[in-house]
Order: C-alpha cells, then structure tokens, then sequence
C-alpha cells in the first residue's frame, strides 16, 4: 500500500539527511569513527540522489522514482547493519537501527509516481455531466 505522496517524500529525503549528518553531534557519537562516518556518509548521499530525482522536489530530474526508492531501501538496509557490519555497536546503534528502518519504511509506502493524488472525494456536490451538452 504506497500511501505517502512523492512531494512528502521529497521533504523527507532533505530532512533525514541533514538529519543523519547531524545525528551523530546531537546524540553525542561524534568521534570521528564508523559510527559517526555511517551516518554522515548516508546523509549526504541521499541529499545528493534526491537533488537528482524525478520527482517535484528534484532540481536535475536523472533518477525515477522508483530507482530512488530503491536506493533509500538500500540505504536504510546498511545504516540499520551498521553497527554489526562495522564493529561499533557495544559503542551504539539504535539510532543507526531506528533511522534505517524508517528509510526502508519510507521506500515502501511512497507512491512510485510523482505528483499522482488520491481520486477526488464525493463529499460535497456533484453535477453529473449531460452527454448531450458541451462542455465550456
């Protein structure tokens, strides 16, 4: 079930990369390390691919969507690993863990179209369309 409206997205990629990159200065891991380095790396490189999307917060529109998304799922793969892969996780990894798994999350909920919208509501009126009269 792809719920989540690209634009959403889009904000998202900028917000948690900066996020990622700050992460490790706010949560007090800044040192220099894997654990810092992870994060940071991930951060950027997602800032970056987003810049490049096809989608409408994309600047030079290279990558479809659903290229992206699969880069956020790999992305979001590595950074959950991390702290396993990388040997730092007696220093810390929930915030590797939780931020990974919210990127993979993102990937599977995000609608693969850009600009597509939900069907619009009946609430509301109506006017049923005469076949016999032209629209203006």
């Amino acid at each position: 079930m792809r719920f989540l409206p690209t634009h959403v997205h889009g904000m998202l990629d900028y917000g948690v990369g900066l996020l990622l990159i700050l992460a490790p200065y706010i949560l007090g891991f800044a040192d220099g390390g894997a654990a810092q380095l992870v994060p940071q790396a991930l951060g950027a490189g997602a800032i970056l691919y987003a810049f490049f999307t096809d989608y409408e917060l994309g600047l030079v529109r290279l990558i479809p969507m659903p290229a992206h998304l699969l880069l956020d799922a790999a992305s979001g793969a590595l950074l959950a690993i991390s702290p396993w892969l990388f040997g730092f996780a007696d220093q810390v990894w929930v915030p590797h863990l939780v931020l990974g798994l919210v990127e993979i999350g993102a990937s599977l909920v995000t609608r693969t179209t850009p600009g597509t919208r939900a069907a619009p509501s009946s609430i509301g009126p109506t006017r049923a369309r005469d076949p016999a009269r032209p629209e203006r």
